[in-house]
């Protein structure tokens, strides 16, 4: 079976070497153009598409999937189009392109956490557990029927780096099994049943922690948003990067936002009890330990976080 591979980030590469694994003709990637990375904001290929050229496959980069590229990818006649994080909407021309449309892998149990960002959501909303899905991609967003599911438990220090990079390994072994049974006739999508969530793109304003709130939302906001966009807060003005926060519930004494340094810990005071600070990241310098950063502090008992 003839199949297009649809994905830009690195949790889309697992899924792209499980399909070549198993015997698939995997005819064309299509990905994200180069970005601009690091400092020197060097032109850079995608982590599929430097995977797909390590691996000899034809790259077709498009930010969007317009009439052009979908010119592009007729041209390979695919029989069936994967789809993992590609980062674009499919239109209806493109998606009537492949004999057996397209299969997007989603990294959530549906309809739970339809959207961009379903394990940042999941892991901010405090779920237990989450999972993957592998559905039919029809116009709606993350609406189509679904082929098949697996289920992940959400560890209490998970962030979502942790649990994307979980997921997207046992995540391509469904996928593979979705394309072979739609290869072999047996598969047979089922309607999404349940509660509809969201989970739109994140920003930056998602990562600001706000010290009002319980020490357990926080924790579950700094590592929902880990490694992307980051937790933030502010001091004297100026952003400060956090690392996520644990839990220290036998303090109750600090006011929200004041920080207390405790030996090598430097706890913070939130709406219920204390939290400890991870690694830190004043403006301007780079991440340190939470007492290296205080040592810089002139009067650090004196110091709230905005």
């Amino acid at each position: 079976m003839k199949v297009l591979f649809a994905g830009t980030p690195a949790v889309a590469v697992p899924s792209l070497d499980a399909l070549v694994k198993a015997g698939f003709d995997v005819v064309a990637v299509l990905t994200r153009p180069d970005a601009p990375v690091g400092r020197k904001r060097v032109l850079t290929p995608s982590p599929v598409a430097a995977r797909a050229m390590e691996l000899g496959i034809d790259v077709i980069r498009a930010a969007r999937v317009d009439a052009d590229t979908t010119a592009g990818i007729a041209k390979y006649a695919p029989d069936v189009a994967a789809i993992v994080a590609y980062g674009g909407i499919v239109p209806k021309d493109a998606l009537g392109v492949p004999t057996h449309g397209w299969v997007n892998l989603h990294f959530s149990l549906l309809p739970a956490w339809r959207g961009a960002a379903p394990v940042q959501r999941s892991i901010i909303a405090g779920d237990d557990v989450t999972g993957a899905a592998t559905f039919q991609l029809e116009e709606g967003l993350d609406t189509g029927p679904v082929f098949g599911t697996l289920t992940e438990t959400v560890r209490p220090e998970d962030t979502a780096g942790d649990l994307l990079e979980r997921l997207s390994i046992s995540g391509a072994v469904l996928l593979s099994q979705t394309l072979s049974a739609i290869d072999a006739g047996q598969a047979a999508p089922q309607p999404q049943i349940g509660e509809v969530s969201h989970a739109p793109k994140l920003t930056l304003d998602d990562g600001r922690l706000d010290w009002q709130q319980p020490a357990l939302a926080l924790n579950r906001r700094a590592r929902g948003v880990t490694p992307e966009p980051g937790a933030w807060t502010t001091l004297d003005g100026q952003r400060v990067k956090l690392e996520p926060v644990a839990l220290r519930p036998e303090v109750k004494d600090l006011p929200p936002g004041s920080i207390r340094v405790d030996g090598k810990s430097v706890l913070v005071g939130t709406g219920s009890h204390a939290v400890e600070l991870g690694r830190v990241q004043p403006a301007g310098k780079k991440m340190m330990s939470p007492a290296d950063w205080a040592r810089g502090l002139a009067t650090p008992e004196r110091v709230v976080f905005e």
